[in-house]
């Protein structure tokens, strides 16, 4: 997807300010059963039409209003991801200025998880 160059350049200056992380991480580290909260960040249709496996649901519009009641510990490791890693980089970042201190955004999103051939629930 074309993004407007606003809309990049917002997103890259933010990115040196949170921790991101690959796909391949993420499915290394389902597949071991470790703890994490791992979020989906996409709009309600998208989440409807598929979803990584274990992902809870909190879109971009309301993850900040509601994380206070998903996720209790502000130490808690959560990971976002979205369609490619842009919109998730923009909540990491928020929820790092509301105190979250253990907060990873997901590069390549569910675009690359998909084109990895990692599987998807619907």
């Amino acid at each position: 997807m074309q993004h407007d160059p606003a809309f990049e350049q917002l997103v890259n200056e933010i990115r040196p300010h949170i921790k991101e992380c690959t796909i391949t991480d993420i499915k290394k580290r389902l597949d071991n059963n470790e703890a994490f909260v791992l979020i989906d960040v996409r709009e309600d249709h998208e989440w409807v039409q598929s979803r990584i496996p274990q992902a809870i649901h909190l879109g971009r519009g309301i993850i900040e209003r509601d994380i206070g009641a998903t996720v209790t510990d502000k130490n808690t490791e959560i990971v976002l991801y979205c369609g490619g890693g842009f919109r998730s980089a923009l909540s990491a970042f928020n929820l790092t200025k509301m105190g979250y201190t253990n907060v990873i955004s997901m590069d390549g999103g569910v675009r690359a998880w998909k084109e990895s051939g990692y599987s998807l629930e619907s």
